[in-house]
């Protein structure tokens, strides 16, 4: 579940005082707004920032702004929709633009806040319980497994919900997969379970690259490199991946790094 870091500084966008770049994108943010009630554009603040991130490793500054027009809009309207996607701008934030574990720890963290909020208003929305999920998740990851204990019973509790309301969703079962690889077996964890979630992911959506990135991972640190190798491939040769942006920026490099670790494992 790595990322890839850019340099980015994660005061400048939140609250806590304003400077020049502060003002500009606020009035950006506006603009942003104000262009999705515009006829023929985006016609909602979540519109306009589904139009930012959904190629942003073009430029990865569209999250700053898709997170700035996110949170002016859960400030005046909270509502389960922008507050389900502001999560996982957060999510996505942490992963590619914060430059330390503070800084994730932190992009996580509001992201988990904002999913809560939207679960709040929407109990019965599976992105919304889902990307409250990831956060928590993500948040832990970095936090370091042992230290974040205590958040495994709620996690796996909002995964059975995720699971109840809707047990087609590729990225629960490739969370829930990440949760039994990367958990201690004597804290609950079983690769074994967590190979048959990231296979279902899988054939739920063939193209989800992070899931096989994943799936890849765990054939490695259970000795079987041809397959592993087998996965990396898939994903540096996929044309047409689910998420382009995610593809390009996390699974694609990742992909990579590790097909090199295991060029010559029989």
């Amino acid at each position: 579940m790595g990322g890839v870091n850019r340099v980015g500084t994660i005061d400048t966008f939140w609250p806590g005082g304003y400077n020049r770049r502060d003002m500009r994108s606020t009035v950006l943010a506006a603009a942003i707004v104000l262009a999705a009630a515009s006829p023929g554009l985006a016609e909602t603040p979540v519109d306009a920032a589904r139009a930012l991130i959904v190629r942003y490793d073009q430029d990865l500054t569209r999250l700053d702004r898709a997170r700035e027009v996110l949170e002016a809009a859960a400030a005046r309207d909270p509502q389960p929709e922008s507050l389900t996607l502001l999560a996982r701008v957060h999510y996505l934030w942490g992963d590619v633009r914060a430059t330390s574990a503070e800084q994730k720890l932190a992009a996580y963290e509001r992201g988990r806040e904002a999913g809560r909020r939207a679960v709040e208003l929407a109990p019965k929305s599976a992105e919304a319980h889902l990307w409250y999920a990831v956060n928590t998740g993500r948040w832990g990851q970095t936090k370091g497994v042992v230290q974040s204990l205590f958040l495994l019973r709620p996690l796996r509790q909002e995964l059975e919900t995720v699971f109840a309301l809707d047990p087609k969703l590729p990225g629960a079962h490739s969370l829930a997969g990440n949760v039994d690889f990367e958990v201690p077996g004597l804290f609950g964890g079983d690769r074994a379970r967590a190979e048959e979630h990231f296979k279902t992911a899988l054939a739920l959506d063939p193209k989800f690259t992070g899931a096989r990135v994943d799936l890849a991972r765990l054939y490695l640190a259970t000795g079987r490199p041809a397959e592993a190798r087998r996965e990396l491939q898939a994903v540096i040769d996929e044309t047409a991946p689910t998420n382009l942006a995610d593809w390009t920026v996390k699974d694609l490099p990742r992909a990579r790094a590790l097909l090199e670790t295991v060029k010559d494992r029989r």
